[in-house]
């Protein structure tokens, strides 16, 4: 076994070549079908059309959509011409969206016309107000001067937008030279993607991806599960995540393999895909799983095809795994990871013994240096004893997109990148992890950043000072818990904290429970302790009796 060189262009042209007539990507519920061949063509023509707009080699395109049937074609299309595809969570609102604009400096953005509740059209409409006089491909911003065009993936037509179709035609139309000349540039090394992910400091940070980091990352998955072109691997999962770009379809694109996909997960449709597709493969994070096997007509679909999958995102819970075993016939993989490390840095195999994979997150992937560090010492942690995990190898981040200093805060001088997490090894090479350093709340497999919230909480007049902390809860492993302490005279109520954050900031980041409190716990040097108000959330809910979902 060796890495490979190949770039995402050479995964999908040889699979093309190999198995042309072979199914790669269906959507079952409307039974729209693309071969390996037919695919190819249309991400060629789209790469084309992009071309013929202003795109070319280093140019940032933004996909914002769900799992559309085109949002792969832009994936696709832009690595064939060494431009990058700044995948944005579908969640975003005109807060966030505005900072991915800017600080990506995005050229080109492709939308769909957003989920409910957010309007992806108006939202950009509000930001980009020169669209609606401005002609196509002229778009000239004084907020966003790198901005040049935004794309509909769909047939509507909007004022200052070009769709899809008319990107394919243009592709169409555009002379094979450039588009080769672009395509033969493309090198493994080169950054493919970019997506943005929390920290524990403020907003998001754009982390460089290659084609090198994900197509690898993706095949070893896929090894460790044993796949082959014969198997069928139905995606619920978001793809602007780590989890459904890599482990769900860059691990199908090297191994040959069909992708049956879900555009917005809901679990009856996701049964049914998988009774309908005879599926081998399902990736989720837990409340997926739960869903499905707690929908009301589970027991009508044949889900005996399943062989594996993924669940990760967060802590995967033992009778769960017992349940998915025993009712949907999966062995279940569990990957630990973050999006710096593209995302795997370790991964239960789909033949280890049950106990293994329900209460250890596995054991390195090949080609990587997984080690356990002292975080006060820096030295390796012997068999047992609790560190931090950090990771070296192929599969770690070219940096954060201009933030040098923050691609220096976390991986050292030796090439690790620090998780942040802490974790320890056994004496069979497998990881358990065991809490935290940084201050993260994961909710449902979304990284919230605690500061990102509190700095735009700040902004209420009322509030003096306020301390977001993570609080337990049963259905996401994590939910967002605020405790606000308001100037002298001023009055707030749990809605209007959450109304203020409606329509700016993303619904997970949301705090759903809120707290009023006159001061924060503290050490004797000062320090606010957080872990006392984590412990507080639960103490105050059950007095005033809130149930923690």
């Amino acid at each position: 076994m060796q890495l490979s060189d190949r770039t995402l262009s050479d995964w999908l042209e040889y699979w093309a070549a190999e198995t042309p007539n072979k199914e790669y990507i269906v959507y079952s519920d409307r039974n729209l079908r693309f071969t390996w061949q037919s695919f190819n063509e249309r991400v060629n023509n789209t790469a084309k059309g992009l071309i013929s707009i202003g795109v070319t080699r280093g140019t940032n395109v933004g996909i914002w959509a769900q799992n559309v049937p085109d949002w792969l074609t832009f994936l696709y299309a832009t690595a064939k011409i060494g431009a990058v595809a700044v995948t944005v969570n579908t969640n975003y609102k005109t807060e966030e969206l505005a900072y991915i604009l800017k600080n990506s400096d995005m050229h080109t953005l492709c939308l769909t016309e957003g989920i409910p509740g957010s309007d992806y059209i108006e939202m950009v409409y509000e930001l980009l107000p020169e669209l609606k006089t401005t002609q196509r491909g002229r778009l000239n911003s004084e907020q966003f001067p790198e901005m040049k065009n935004v794309v509909y993936i769909g047939q509507e037509k909007y004022r200052g937008m070009y769709n899809t179709q008319e990107i394919l035609l243009l592709g169409a139309n555009q002379p094979e030279e450039e588009f080769l000349r672009l395509r033969n540039q493309t090198a493994c090394h080169d950054v493919v993607n970019m997506q943005y992910t929390s920290g524990t400091t403020g907003f998001p940070k754009g982390v460089m991806l290659t084609h090198h980091n994900i197509a690898n990352n993706g095949y070893l998955t896929g090894v460790h599960m044993k796949f082959t072109p014969e198997d069928k691997c139905c995606i619920c999962v978001p793809l602007f995540h780590c989890f459904g770009v890599v482990l769900a379809t860059m691990c199908c694109l090297t191994h040959g393999s069909t992708q049956v996909m879900v555009e917005r997960f809901d679990p009856l449709l996701t049964l049914a895909s998988i009774h309908k597709e005879r599926c081998t493969v399902l990736h989720g994070v837990p409340t997926m799983f739960i869903a499905e096997l707690n929908h009301p007509m589970f027991s009508l679909f044949d889900v005996s095809s399943l062989r594996t999958g993924i669940m990760a995102g967060a802590l995967c819970p033992m009778e769960l795994m017992k349940q998915v075993n025993e009712k949907m016939f999966m062995d279940v993989t569990s990957v630990y990871g973050m999006t710096e490390t593209s995302p795997g840095m370790t991964q239960t195999r789909v033949d280890d013994t049950f106990e293994v994979r329900c209460t250890t997150v596995g054991r390195d992937y090949e080609f990587t240096d997984v080690k356990v560090f002292d975080p006060e010492t820096g030295m390796e942690c012997s068999t047992g004893v609790q560190g931090e995990i950090c990771c070296r190898g192929y599969n770690v981040m070219k940096g954060y997109y201009k933030n040098p200093e923050a691609t220096a805060q976390v991986i050292d001088a030796d090439g690790y990148m620090h998780s942040g997490d802490l974790g320890v090894k056994d004496e069979n090479g497998n990881y358990r992890i065991t809490g935290r350093i940084k201050d993260m709340i994961i909710r449902g497999g979304e990284n919230i950043s605690p500061k990102e919230v509190e700095d735009y909480l700040y902004k209420m007049p009322e509030i003096q000072d306020v301390q977001i902390v993570a609080v337990t809860s049963p259905k996401y492993g994590e939910d967002v818990g605020a405790f606000i302490i308001l100037k002298e005279g001023c009055e707030l109520t749990r809605e209007d904290v959450r109304d203020f954050c409606k329509d700016h900031i993303a619904k997970y980041k949301t705090p759903r429970y809120v707290f009023f409190i006159k001061q924060f716990p503290m050490t004797g040097s000062g320090k606010i302790q957080k872990f006392r108000l984590r412990e507080m959330a639960l103490e105050m809910c059950e007095k005033e009796g809130i149930v923690i979902v």
